[in-house]
């Protein structure tokens, strides 16, 4: 499977995870600027919705929309147990949160990284505030399901991530600067930022 990124952009949420159930991916990078590959080829073709991750599959099929990409991962390495089974409550607590946090967090974030104006920028930061001191209160355990990784957590990963180089306060969140230490800790993160050339 081939697995198009740009470097700490959300594809790197599926990136963590695959490494973490074992599945090795072909990476293929995308200049989200140009929208172009590493080879010149247009992203567009690859896909025409112009942003990460998309994920090629072995027959040819893509998969786009990073929530996704992490379920289809964790799916097939199930032993790696990092999405709680189908039909169980802890399954939809994972997929609460995964749109949670794509919804209300992830897409905040905009106008941060995409021109905003100051107003625009201002106001997203307050509801950013608001949601990370939501998670902060819900991060009751070294993960945000429990005491066991899932895929969830290589999303708020990211999203804490991108807090820091949005220079927002992160000792406002002392749970979430542990969670954030345990999780650069696992040799899957170190991986994939070296992978991506972020470290």
């Amino acid at each position: 499977m081939k697995l198009f990124y740009a470097p700490g952009a959300c594809s790197l949420s599926p990136h963590i995870v695959a490494l973490e159930a074992g599945i090795d991916l072909e990476l293929c990078k995308v200049d989200l600027k140009t929208h172009t590959l590493e080879n010149g080829d247009d992203f567009y073709r690859v896909n025409p919705k112009g942003y990460v991750p998309v994920l090629q599959l072995e027959g040819g099929e893509l998969l786009t929309e990073g929530v996704a990409i992490m379920q289809f991962l964790a799916e097939q390495k199930p032993d790696a147990g990092l999405a709680p089974p189908l039909g169980t409550l802890d399954h939809y607590r994972l997929l609460e949160w995964l749109n949670f946090i794509s919804a209300e967090v992830h897409k905040s974030f905009l106008p941060l990284f995409w021109k905003g104006t100051e107003e625009e920028k201002k106001k997203a930061r307050e509801r950013i505030l608001r949601r990370m001191d939501y998670i902060e209160e819900q991060l009751q355990n070294d993960y945000l399901l429990g005491n066991s990784l899932s895929v969830v957590d290589a999303y708020l990963y990211l999203i804490n991530r991108w807090l820091k180089v949005q220079d927002f306060d992160m000792t406002r969140w002392p749970r979430l600067q542990a969670f954030q230490e345990r999780m650069a800790a696992r040799p899957a993160v170190q991986h994939a930022l070296q992978e991506e050339n972020l470290s």
